[in-house]
């Protein structure tokens, strides 16, 4: 009996980043064909497979780009699918695996706690399954408050039963930050100066582009408060350095977006020129927060400034935070990358952010998300303008929204033809997954990366 050896093992074996890659794949297509069936359909005819496959794609990636209207052309069963495909991408196909998992008490093995370890990017395995029944339990009790909440707006409009399904999309999809909603075919803009509508949306929104480990941190954080009865300060020292450069980052950008926005859109007829100063700053706010990944809008997208515009593609490359629903290359990357080229100019060896270094390797990961995420959105907008012949703005603003998995659009997505779709669900499918895991998808190479120590070449930069 021949043995197969350990090189030959690893080549017949998918890597960790293969079967995320392959798993949310098979889940859009899964996705499609039952969005294809008559009955996903308000009008009970088969939808085409492209229209089907780009609502699955923008709903597995909760990136909210659509073509056609959630409300009014899906049926009650189609938005329930849709539904379930949101919530399977904000939790990732993993989540949902080590799920039925636990639900069927199977044990787990190395190889699936490694999986679980890579989706989530956490440092050990230890601890790995109570991480996973805290992140399903809180999401569903998250996304449970947030719907009652929603009720409080939506039953008296709608009726019990339709008020009490929309509250449940909106909340999924906001916390999500997939930014569908089963409203109407203006998104939140008839709530734009609604401050309980705004206000609930905007914690969902925030709640699920914190990212997990933020959340447990700050959760056990006030727990030992509580129980050894010290104040905010040694509660804000006591916060491990990763949650507190969340915290901040998260702060600046939505401070400094609503700021932006004030600035470019004070005397915009068309967005906030004729709000109070209340209503502007409260629009302003909420268009920061959706800038960030979640695809609401409470202003005609199309409306916006050039200037805002840049700004917003700008928010939306960056996205949220890490190990969360958010998309984007993630603040803390961003981050690393700025803090990293801070340090040379000002002659530092390493990087430091709360009195810790940050290691080469994080550094290099973080390098390496940036630019192929840029690369690959400069090459899709070239693409978008191209195939469909529209202007730079335009093509620019919704490719970064879908590699970002934001779902703001100028109002071009459903305008575009079948070349420009296929485009814009490249760039969501890249975006949920990474462009980084793309690559390593189908790269051949197993060979380990110390086998060969190169001596140093001579090479001028700047």
């Amino acid at each position: 009996m021949q043995l197969v050896s350990e090189k030959e093992f690893k080549k017949r074996t998918l890597s960790s980043t293969q079967i995320i890659v392959l798993g949310f794949l098979g889940a859009i297509l899964v996705g499609s064909l039952l969005l294809m069936i008559p009955a996903a359909s308000a009008e009970g005819i088969k939808t085409d497979f492209l229209t089907a496959l780009f609502t699955a794609t923008t709903s597995i990636c909760v990136t909210g780009l659509v073509v056609v209207d959630t409300f009014s052309h899906w049926s009650f069963f189609g938005q329930i699918i849709i539904l379930l495909l949101i919530q399977i991408g904000g939790f990732g196909v993993i989540t949902i695996y080590s799920a039925l998992m636990m639900l069927l008490k199977r044990n787990f093995s190395l190889r699936t706690r490694l999986l679980i370890q890579d989706y989530y990017n956490l440092d050990s395995i230890e601890g790995l399954i109570r991480f996973l029944i805290k992140v399903i339990k809180g999401s569903f009790l998250v996304e449970g408050l947030g719907a009652i909440l929603y009720c409080l707006i939506f039953i008296p409009r709608f009726g019990f039963l339709k008020g009490l399904w929309v509250s449940i999309f909106n909340a999924v999809s906001a916390f999500c930050n997939a930014g569908m909603d089963v409203i109407g075919p203006t998104s939140l803009i008839e709530y734009q100066t609604n401050i309980p509508m705004n206000l609930i949306t905007i914690f969902l929104i925030i709640s699920g582009g914190l990212g997990y480990v933020v959340w447990f941190d700050c959760l056990e954080n006030i727990k030992r408060a509580r129980k050894q009865k010290y104040g905010l300060r040694v509660f804000w020292r006591r916060l491990g350095e990763h949650t507190k450069l969340v915290i901040n980052l998260t702060l600046f950008f939505l401070i400094s977006g609503t700021l932006l926005v004030l600035l470019f859109e004070w005397n915009n007829p068309q967005t906030i020129g004729g709000l109070s100063l209340g209503n502007k700053i409260l629009t302003s706010f909420f268009q920061s927060v959706t800038f960030r990944t979640a695809g609401f809008a409470t202003i005609p997208q199309e409306a916006l400034t050039p200037s805002t515009c840049l700004v917003g593609c700008i928010f939306m490359f960056i996205g949220g935070s890490p190990v969360g629903t958010a998309g984007g290359v993630k603040t803390v990357t961003a981050f690393v990358v700025l803090l990293n080229v801070m340090s040379f100019i000002r002659g530092r060896s390493e990087p430091v952010v709360f009195g810790r270094a940050v290691s080469e390797k994080l550094i290099n990961k973080a390098n390496a998300i940036v630019m192929t995420n840029l690369m690959m959105t400069i090459a899709l907008i070239v693409a978008l303008m191209q195939l469909c012949q529209i202007p730079a703005l335009s093509a620019a603003y919704e490719i970064f929204s879908a590699t970002g998995t934001v779902g703001l659009s100028r109002g071009l997505t459903s305008s575009l033809n079948g070349a420009g779709r296929i485009v814009v669900m490249i760039g969501m499918y890249a975006g949920r997954i990474g462009p980084i895991s793309m690559a390593l998808f189908f790269s051949t190479s197993r060979s380990d990366k110390n086998e060969i120590k190169y001596s140093s070449g001579h090479f001028i930069v700047g």
